[in-house]
């Protein structure tokens, strides 16, 4: 991302210093998750117990792979009440049967309904500090209860997340930035919502493949990645393969239009191509296309005028 005077500006200062549109990046973000993201059932439920289950079962396993386990397991113990007062042996049983990992996380589970019932009489804590006092549950955990079911989390910082703030924003692979990041951007009061769009860029649209164009990465006109062709991350040592892509190129756009007001096609096209020829394979015909899947995608706004084509961003 660029200053004014086309100079980079680092996404973390930008963000600490006021020179990125924070609301504008909640904005875009909150309304790409609202118009269409994957159904979970543990989504469409606010009771921290069918939540707590949701997220001790995700622990390294699929969501995909969770959904049936997790119907299973409300099924037979629909309760925190009900898990408390069941024999242990039948929940490492069950976790053993389901193929969800490490039979520890059974036994923990099962302590945390008993801790809920006999502490708290059947009432979950909401804070993640009273949470992370459960058995089994850290700090991700407890937090992540407290936002989905209560909407009283901090900031989600799981694997997605960093990959999405170091790619994004050019976030150094620190704990302690990721976290001030991630707070910084956080929706004051919606940590609901918020949490769930940030993992779900992340699972959707940045995943170790980045998705960008084809899942309507709403962060992309901000992304230092998306700019640079650089997807590098904490957890993806290898960069994909993209010199030369359609997605670098249209990177290539966005960021040649960062520092111009406007630009006419051929005065456009040399900037994204070295090898750029109006009449050519790589001419006006071929960044029209690139220029028509932006505008789709409401990154640019593109004018005839007077027979002449001009490209800009959208503001």
């Amino acid at each position: 991302m660029t200053d004014e005077e086309g100079g980079r500006v680092d996404g973390v200062e930008g963000i600490r210093d006021g020179d990125i549109d924070v609301d504008a990046v909640r904005e875009s973000l909150v309304s790409w998750y609202e118009d269409d993201h994957r159904s979970f059932p543990w989504r469409e439920t606010d009771d921290p117990y069918e939540i707590l289950v949701s997220e001790v079962m995700s622990q390294q396993t699929q969501l995909d792979r969770v959904v049936d386990a997790w119907h299973d397991f409300l099924d037979r113990w629909p309760t925190a009440e009900s898990l408390a007062a069941a024999d242990r042996s039948d929940v490492v049983a069950f976790w053993s049967d389901h193929s969800l990992g490490y039979n520890n996380r059974a036994k923990y589970l099962h302590e945390a309904a008993r801790q809920v019932i006999e502490e708290h009489g059947g009432d979950f804590p909401r804070t993640p500090g009273e949470l992370s006092e459960l058995m089994g549950v850290g700090p991700y955990t407890a937090n992540a209860v407290a936002s989905f079911a209560f909407n009283e989390g901090d900031a989600v910082v799981d694997t997605n997340v960093k990959r999405v703030l170091y790619r994004a924003f050019d976030v150094p692979d620190d704990d302690a930035t990721f976290e001030e990041v991630a707070q910084a951007l956080l929706l004051d009061g919606e940590s609901r919502v918020w949490n769930n769009a940030i993992m779900e860029l992340g699972g959707v649209a940045c995943g170790k493949t980045p998705r960008c164009d084809e899942a309507g990465c709403p962060w992309r006109q901000w992304c230092h990645a998306y700019e640079t062709g650089d997807f590098t991350a904490p957890d993806v040592p290898t960069q994909p393969e993209f010199e030369g892509s359609r997605r670098q190129m249209r990177g290539r756009v966005v960021s040649t239009l960062k520092e111009y007001d406007e630009l006419p096609l051929d005065d456009l096209g040399p900037r994204v191509r070295v090898d750029y020829a109006p009449d050519g394979s790589y001419g006006r015909e071929w960044l029209s296309g690139l220029l028509s899947d932006l505008a789709d995608d409401g990154l640019v706004e593109v004018d005839d005028r007077e027979g002449e084509t001009t490209a800009r961003l959208r503001r």
